[in-house]
């Protein structure tokens, strides 16, 4: 299976951003739907396709005892970020060895789409946005997959397999504390722990983003940031954060981005990498330049607007 692009940007070098539009549902299941088939049976990516729909009624506001979400940075399009990008990076590890088991995958990708459900509030809960769990949504997302096994179309032991895969994405715990039932479930976890981080720094609006996380941070409580400013200035430490993680704990999902990248468009090159190492390189001249407010860089999105908004 190879993939085509449209070439139109002219001599461009191809991009992520080319590739797949986050913002199209459709689109993203049909595109990790040909990733799975070019190893398993069509019937084994029924269970996906089955959350996939829940988790669509969860963030519109469709599931029942659930409100829809309201949180702007950890909203539904990064969700189909992360899905995407765990599909790539199980594309990758696939091309390299014996596939995975099909439900062992499938149950990887339902981890993706559940991996931020905590931030969803019950319909009881009036108060604020889900932003006021961000300190605890990996937990409570590893509990709605469980609580909601049932409805999700799971078995108990499917759920807590889930369960499991979600907490390793929590970065305020070392990675050598999770507790997994195998190496090898261990092996998947570090697929979606990398897929969390890839997916959305890899985002072309990522730094306008920001100023969504800023809210979401303000209104629990996390970070010492007084202006949106401050978020900026200290990404640039949390890459190397990150950075430091996808390279030693989750060092063995290094190569799957670029395995998938060059099997399926031909390019010899990780795309998430690159996409991230543009966007800090214009921080770092954003941060250095104080001749315009930084608002003025970052165009991509109305920031004028979104601070009305949560004002």
């Amino acid at each position: 299976m190879v993939f085509r692009w449209n070439r139109s940007q002219g001599e461009r070098p191809l991009q992520l951003a080319d590739l797949l539009d986050h913002g199209k549902a459709g689109s993203v299941l049909a595109f990790a739907r040909g990733l799975f088939r070019a190893y398993y049976p069509a019937y084994a990516f029924g269970p996906v396709e089955r959350v996939f729909g829940r988790v669509g009624d969860l963030y519109a506001g469709r599931y029942p005892g659930y409100r829809a979400c309201n949180t702007q940075y950890h909203d539904y399009c990064h969700v189909l970020e992360v899905f995407s990008t765990t599909a790539r990076l199980l594309d990758g590890r696939n091309l390299g060895g014996e596939p995975l088991d099909s439900g062992e995958a499938a149950l990887l990708l339902i981890a993706a789409l559940l991996h931020d459900s905590g931030y969803i509030q019950a319909d009881s809960d009036l108060q604020g946005t889900g932003a006021k769990y961000t300190a605890v949504h990996v937990d409570r997302s590893a509990a709605f997959a469980v609580a909601e096994a049932k409805p999700l179309g799971l078995s108990t032991e499917e759920a807590e397999k889930v369960a499991r895969l979600i907490l390793g994405t929590d970065m305020a715990q070392p990675w050598e504390t999770r507790a997994y039932a195998s190496e090898a479930e261990r092996s998947r976890a570090t697929i979606l722990a990398a897929a969390d981080l890839l997916g959305q720094m890899g985002d072309r609006a990522y730094l306008e983003k920001l100023l969504f996380l800023y809210y979401e941070y303000r209104e629990a409580g996390i970070g010492d940031y007084k202006t949106a400013f401050d978020i900026l200035k200290k990404t640039l430490g949390f890459y190397e954060i990150v950075k430091a993680r996808l390279d030693g704990s989750l060092g063995s999902t290094a190569g799957f981005a670029r395995a998938h990248f060059m099997a399926r468009y031909g390019v010899d090159h990780d795309l998430y990498r690159e996409a991230i190492e543009r966007q800090m390189e214009y921080l770092r001249g954003i941060i250095e330049d104080d001749s315009t407010n930084f608002r003025k860089k970052l165009k991509r999105m109305d920031l004028e607007g979104m601070e009305r908004e949560n004002a």
